[in-house]
């Protein structure tokens, strides 16, 4: 995974580094590894702003978030991504749940004839 980290208007420091591989770490769980995570950090209107961008293969997601704390914005900003993340395989998990109890809509009218070789005539009647 690549991960790459952009400060616009801001001191680029050791513990912001670290922060961000922190908070970089936590999301590589959700993902197999050729993903590119581009942090981008700035300052505008006395807001820090933190926008996360992921992208791959075939995902992409994007947070913003911005508050009066850096550290605070970054982890809001992992937070609405964990979100995004989360419910998109909620969604995925939902539609192979969904599609694979299609065939349990089966119901038997006659127990009898259930057991029984099949008939045109028996077919014919009961439609």
């Amino acid at each position: 995974m690549k991960v790459t980290i952009t400060f616009l208007h801001l001191d680029h420091t050791p513990s912001l580094d670290s922060r961000i591989e922190e908070k970089t770490e936590k999301l590589r769980k959700y993902f197999n590894g050729g993903d590119h995570i581009k942090w981008t950090c700035y300052v505008k209107n006395n807001e820090h702003y933190a926008e996360v961008l992921i992208s791959g293969a075939k995902l992409n997601y994007h947070a913003v978030a911005h508050s009066d704390c850096l550290y605070k914005t970054l982890d809001m900003a992992t937070r609405k991504l964990e979100k995004q993340v989360s419910k998109q395989k909620e969604k995925i998990k939902n539609r192979i749940h969904r599609n694979h109890g299609k065939d349990s809509n089966l119901v038997i009218l006659d127990v009898e004839q259930a057991w029984t070789d099949y008939d045109e005539d028996i077919v014919k009647d009961a439609a």
